[in-house]
């Protein structure tokens, strides 16, 4: 009887715990995207098939659901290999100063290609402050050097407060030895108040 009973309040206790949110998977475009909400905050991430240079990349979009300012930077996310190691997220800065020295013209816009087809080819993804409204801002460069410059900074996501409604999106830069993909591991952002693990691929 008492071994009953404390079965029960064993299994009170497990359910009384909050579970771990799981991340949503679905394919669009031929790519493959989770989503996973905590705190009201939407993370959506899908690995670009392009790759740059050093980098392999992530399209990253986030949703402010929550009813307080939320803070997101492209550092904040890291590639957890199935090895344990753990590679994290290039600055923006960074990664456009790298694609601006090192990167041709046609590797910025063979990026900006493959981001607009995974942007635009996503239902009802519409971000309130993300690369539509960058890439306008881009096109007052004159010469070809500065807007392909600009249009990698446009495609690059940035630190980004987002007040209660907002919505952001950019590529995330993984820094890897001659672009290589980061291969099987898990996906994670750490912001200052949440961590969002993403399944592994």
């Amino acid at each position: 009887m008492h071994r009953l009973a404390g079965v029960c309040a064993l299994a009170i206790v497990i359910t009384a715990l909050p579970a771990r949110p799981q991340a949503i998977e679905f394919e669009s475009n031929g790519l493959k995207y989770q989503t996973l909400t905590k705190s009201g905050v939407t993370v959506m991430v899908a690995p670009l098939p392009v790759r740059l240079s050093e980098y392999a990349i992530v399209q990253v979009s986030v949703s402010n659901g929550s009813q307080a300012p939320y803070v997101v930077r492209p550092e904040d996310f890291s590639f957890v290999q199935s090895t344990g190691a753990t590679v994290r997220a290039s600055a923006a800065g960074a990664a456009v100063s790298m694609l601006a020295k090192h990167g041709s013209t046609g590797d910025v816009l063979k990026l900006v290609a493959a981001y607009e087809s995974v942007l635009y080819g996503v239902p009802n993804m519409r971000s309130t402050n993300g690369y539509e409204q960058r890439r306008q801002a881009a096109l007052v460069y004159g010469s070809n050097k500065f807007r392909a410059a600009a249009a990698a900074s446009a495609v690059a996501f940035v630190q980004t407060k987002l007040v209660p409604g907002q919505s952001t999106d950019g590529a995330v830069f993984f820094p890897t030895e001659g672009g290589k993909s980061l291969g099987p591991g898990a996906l994670v952002l750490r912001t200052n108040t949440d961590t969002f693990q993403f399944n592994p691929n």
